[in-house]
């Protein structure tokens, strides 16, 4: 059973109806470790509505988290806006409402394309409707209960006067700086680090916002939220999930929400992704270099409890070769192999918005590699397809609009992410390279027998490799005289494959032209 079937069905053991959260602070690219947290919640809840449970999915925004740093990809100019709500502070683009709204639109644009469509939340629009007036109050009438959850779990010392609440500063509107003086119903006295006093009334709106920690669980009991993954960090002993459960009981009155922990997603060679550090791959980057079925393909085929290295070069070969052997597994195009796990709901859950009901015709992304460095238009890429038996005279468009698809997120990855070793040029003329004594021999052999050799890569290969073992020949040697006189470099894509793709006689005369 899937991991996802699994979450579902302990949920509606307890219950039928059921609402499932998430939450990001749009304060910099929401990467695609952060889409492990929402694509998790995705794949439970399609689980509950196909097990006739009642779901809601929601998506709450931290929009009113305070801009904590001047991040690597920032101007200097943004200093004067920390300690900020970012969804005060202007746009680094220009093009949007705010900085929160130029990641978060960006972010909600990318789920769409997955297939993920919650119900969207704004934290500052929350605390500015009054929404949360209730659970301000409740949490500071209860501050040293609260202190003394805080205290005795995350074994934290905080300040003698402490109050669970930050005031949003009246003069310089930081909320990080403010410091409380005096709480005494319904006032706050506070003082800030611009040199502004102040005093607050917690019955207005939008005057400051609750910790994340009381924050957190405040929002499961006004939200009513029934389940909520987690990252590792907030689920270590004394983190915030176990304060939030605490406090969630014992000062709201609400039955801390069902847990799933789920694991970092790590980028090769750069451990977890931290967009705040300029170590992360943005989800609208990631979908512009793979297709949406393979984004989810990656959070679905894993156990949320297992790390995931992502490799944005070479591995992203390998990952959608897995999804393509998925794929093919799910039609019953080739035999199930031992190792595949859950093939059926993978596949199912990996589909953005609904399963198709064929295969769609496959073209491996490592033949496309090759096929765009020898085409690259579509129209040149689709005569070469055609002419290889690549794919059928009469392709549906469904399947050429698939391809096609492919195409253009390959040359996005090809410009941004393919390792130099996989790049190429055809050179138009013959280039200036050295050939051994053996590679002349080799490549005027094959210029003899280049007429009669059916222009398939089976063919071609084999062909090569009679040839090397004929004459007693190194057959890394004859590749490289092929690739030297063809590219001008010494390694290239397979030999079989590429050399099929091109013209037979621009290959025939090009031996001809170097052979001597």
């Amino acid at each position: 059973m899937h991991w996802a079937e699994v979450i579902s069905d302990r949920l509606l053991s307890k219950r039928r109806e059921h609402v499932l959260a998430t939450g990001i602070t749009p304060s910099g690219p929401i990467h695609i470790g952060n889409m492990r947290e929402i694509l998790t919640t995705d794949a439970v809840y399609r689980c509950l509505l196909e097990k006739n449970g009642e779901a809601d999915f929601i998506y709450v925004a931290d929009d009113y988290d305070p801009l904590r740093r001047v991040y690597p990809y920032l101007p200097d100019s943004y200093k004067e806006h920390v300690g900020k709500p970012i969804y005060e502070i202007p746009c680094p683009c220009g093009d949007h409402k705010s900085y929160a709204d130029h990641y978060l639109q960006s972010f909600l644009s990318a789920l769409d394309e997955i297939g993920v469509k919650p119900k969207v939340y704004r934290a500052s629009e929350m605390y500015n409707k009054g929404m949360y007036n209730e659970s301000i109050q409740i949490a500071l009438d209860n501050t040293k209960r609260i202190r003394h959850i805080l205290e005795t779990i995350s074994k934290r010392v905080l300040p003698k006067d402490w109050l669970p609440f930050n005031v949003q500063c009246e003069n310089c509107g930081r909320l990080s700086t403010t410091q409380p003086l005096l709480y005494e119903y319904p006032n706050i006295e506070y003082t800030c680090a611009c040199g502004y006093k102040g005093e607050v009334d917690i019955r207005d709106s939008g005057i400051g916002k609750l910790p994340w920690r009381i924050d957190w669980p405040a929002r499961w009991r006004m939200l009513k939220v029934t389940f909520e993954p987690c990252g590792k960090d907030l689920a270590t002993v004394g983190g915030a999930r176990e304060t939030g459960a605490k406090i969630s009981e014992e000062i709201y009155g609400y039955p801390h929400p069902d847990l799933v922990v789920y694991e970092f997603i790590m980028l090769k060679g750069q451990g977890a992704m931290h967009s705040s550090k300029g170590t992360a791959l943005s989800a609208e980057e990631m979908l512009k270099i793979t297709p949406p079925e393979v984004l989810r393909f990656l959070i679905m085929r894993n156990q949320p409890e297992k790390h995931i290295v992502f490799d944005p070069g070479l591995g992203i070969l390998d990952l959608v070769d897995e999804y393509d052997l998925f794929e093919r597994v799910y039609f019953k195009v080739e035999p199930e192999t031992k190792g595949l796990k859950d093939i059926e709901k993978t596949y199912k859950l990996s589909q953005p918005y609904s399963t198709p009901d064929k295969p769609p015709h496959q073209i491996p992304y490592r033949h496309l590699v090759t096929l765009i460095q020898i085409g690259g238009e579509w129209s040149h890429i689709k005569k070469i397809l055609k002419r290889t038996g690549q794919i059928p005279e009469d392709l549906s468009e469904r399947d050429e609009e698939h391809i096609r698809q492919r195409v253009n997120h390959v040359k996005y990855w090809l410009d941004r992410f393919a390792p130099e070793s996989v790049k190429f040029t055809v050179q138009k003329n013959p280039p200036d390279t050295q050939l051994t004594d053996n590679q002349n021999r080799f490549l005027l052999i094959l210029s003899k027998r280049i007429d009669n050799i059916k222009w398939t890569a089976d063919e071609i290969h084999n062909t090569v490799y009679q040839i090397a073992e004929e004459e007693n020949m190194q057959v890394q040697e004859c590749f490289q005289s092929l690739y030297r006189i063809i590219l001008g470099k010494d390694k290239g894509p397979r030999i079989g494959y590429f050399l099929s793709n091109l013209d037979k006689d621009f290959v025939k005369n090009r031996i001809t032209d170097m052979v001597k």
